[in-house]
């Protein structure tokens, strides 16, 4: 039952985000997903459609679902971007609190050179 609603609240927390979060082809929005073993970061235009980039703890491979190896995503998904000319990002964090691996997913991507 707890676990019931504990989805239910992250999926009002991600319907309330994304009425305001949009990504648009200039500025795309930078999504996570955050599983019990793994991290998973996508690049995506919402114009589009498209995934513009996308890294996740299993392509990186430092770890499973550690807070090291969540950085390492973002700092991934941040020299994908400088590639394909993308400096500025929305943070969507998908429902999923600020806080332990979603903060290092931001903070290595501030680290590699985006800018949210």
């Amino acid at each position: 039952m707890a676990t019931a609603r504990r989805q239910l609240a992250r999926t009002r927390r991600q319907t309330r985000v994304r009425r305001s979060v949009r990504g648009t082809a200039d500025i795309p929005r930078l999504t996570i997903f955050r599983s019990n073993k793994h991290m998973y970061a996508q690049v995506i235009s919402d114009e589009t459609g498209q995934t513009l980039a996308a890294s996740s703890t299993l392509k990186v491979g430092g770890g499973s679902g550690n807070r090291g190896a969540a950085r390492k995503v973002g700092e991934q998904i941040g020299e994908m971007c400088k590639e394909r000319n993308i400096e500025r990002v929305v943070f969507d964090r998908n429902g999923f609190l600020f806080h332990g691996r979603v903060k290092e997913v931001a903070e290595g991507a501030r680290a590699a050179g985006l800018k949210f």
